[in-house]
């Protein structure tokens, strides 16, 4: 095939287009896809065990939220509430470790934590995540100005919960120095969701009550990630877009030659503009292909690496892929295209002097 001979007459070159379409692609992916990991972490936290969140009313991060947990004697006596737990969320160096997360919780939701070894916490104890255990081989660990007895390990569905620390509710209390950062509720009845946050809200003037769907929607630590990530992987990506229309345009440039000379044979514009269109194409796909498998390959390994402690996770949407291949197909021919179709209606005896110059 014509496209093929082109692409394997200059090996160095179509390494270059390969490599940079490579790049910029596998940069809006790993970006993209890390943000997206650690908010689906987080979201399936809060989704998986409850259908309503109270929180401090007027906090917009559950780190600093600090809500009474005598509420939940009330909570609990509402028509169609199944159950409720309150947790405390925070981090704190642990041992040698610089920081990691800390889980305090009430008893009816250590179940959520699957045991690996050992037994769920009582007061002064804690259980480990599976990545964080790695780092220990002693029987207690200080946390902040205190020391804890590590009495299991456990292991978890969401990655960043196996890099922390899970302990009792009240021993977390006094490490930061508040009653819980949010209380989560189940209902019986989905459609009386809207009924009970009415219910818990006229209890107290000082919580905040949502569901857990729309809690997710507007948590501000959420957007920020998002919109972060979106700035960064655009820039990252409309760089990597405009330096393949670059690349692809100089190739096609430095090509005038042999473009004279297909003229001369009598090849028709449109002959040249095919045979490029097909070799871009060509490049454009599989460069892409490779990009998606290396990202996916690095999206897998990454919860796996002891260091990170599960704290990074990604997810690769589909829409982000198919958003991705238009614009590098796009892109990719833009700069190869234009400068071939200004080239091959110039005179031929000009475009083999250009090349010879």
């Amino acid at each position: 095939m014509i496209s093929l001979k082109a692409l394997s007459k200059n090996p160095f070159k179509s390494l270059l287009i390969f490599s940079s379409i490579t790049i910029a692609v596998m940069a809006i992916f790993l970006i993209s896809s890390v943000s997206q990991g650690v908010i689906g972490m987080y979201s399936k936290m809060i989704k998986t065990d409850g259908d309503i969140i109270i929180t401090q009313k007027g906090i917009s991060d559950t780190f600093f939220s600090n809500v009474d947990i005598g509420i939940m004697k009330k909570i609990d006596e509402l028509e169609y509430v199944t159950s409720s737990y309150a947790m405390i969320v925070g981090a704190s160096p642990i041992g040698h470790i610089p920081i990691a997360g800390i889980y305090g919780t009430t008893d009816n939701h250590f179940s959520h934590y699957k045991l690996k070894s050992g037994t769920y916490p009582k007061e002064g104890e804690v259980i480990l995540g599976e990545n964080l255990a790695k780092q220990f081989v002693t029987k207690e660990i200080n946390i902040g100005n205190k020391s804890f007895e590590i009495s299991g390990v456990y292991s978890s569905e969401i990655g960043f919960e196996e890099g922390g620390v899970v302990m009792n509710i009240s021993d977390a209390g006094k490490l930061f120095n508040r009653s819980a950062s949010f209380i989560l509720v189940s209902s019986s009845s989905p459609n009386e969701i809207d009924n009970i946050v009415e219910k818990i809200s006229e209890l107290s003037s000082e919580v905040e009550v949502k569901t857990t769907q729309n809690f997710v929607k507007e948590y501000n630590q959420f957007k920020i990630i998002e919109n972060s990530s979106l700035v960064i992987s655009t820039l990252a990506f409309a760089m990597g877009l405009m330096g393949i229309a670059s690349v692809m345009s100089m190739i096609v440039n430095s090509r005038k030659e042999e473009f004279g000379i297909m003229r001369a044979l009598g090849k028709s514009r449109l002959f040249i503009i095919k045979n490029l269109f097909f070799e871009t194409l060509m490049m454009s796909v599989s460069a892409y292909l490779f990009a998606l498998i290396l990202s996916l390959g690095i999206l897998e390994m990454l919860p796996h690496i002891e260091m990170l402690q599960g704290y990074v996770n990604g997810t690769l949407s589909l829409s982000t892929a198919l958003y991705v291949f238009a614009s590098t197909i796009f892109m990719a021919l833009f700069g190869s295209l234009i400068p071939a179709w200004i080239a091959s209606k110039t005179d031929p005896i000009l475009l083999i002097n250009q090349g010879c110059a």
